[in-house]
């Protein structure tokens, strides 16, 4: 089993930044990458980012490019994402999750453990 669980979410103008953290406990070791994904009201879960744990190789989204970074800290078993230049329709629960066996996938499918989720708010 692995257990995550983020935090850093909160209220923001449009034009700021947040930086969510996402900190694994348990089985790490089995961890193969990582990933954030959002959902807002009414919409499906949307990939934002993920990242190869062991050899930092990343992927994002094409809505968040030159705006989001994502990166962990092995040491602390920390994921993150480093989100500039907020815009209202960044506004959503950010979910961070664990893929034991798949590559940078965007497919929230192949995830096998999720975090509680953090609440972002962009305000216009």
């Amino acid at each position: 089993q692995v257990q995550l669980v983020e935090s850093g979410g909160g209220l923001v103008q449009a034009g700021g930044s947040l930086r969510l953290s996402c900190t694994a406990s348990g089985r790490t070791s089995r961890i193969y990458a990582m990933g954030w994904f959002r959902q807002a009201p009414g919409k499906e879960r949307e990939f934002v980012a993920a990242i190869i744990w062991s050899g930092g190789d990343t992927y994002l989204a094409e809505s968040v490019k030159g705006r989001f970074t994502i990166s962990r800290d092995d040491a602390k078993n920390t994921l993150y994402l480093q989100m500039n230049s907020l815009k209202p329709e960044d506004t959503a629960v950010y979910y961070c999750a664990a893929d034991l066996t798949s590559p940078l996938s965007s497919s929230a499918y192949e995830y096998d453990y999720w975090g509680q989720g953090t609440q972002v708010t962009v305000s216009s």
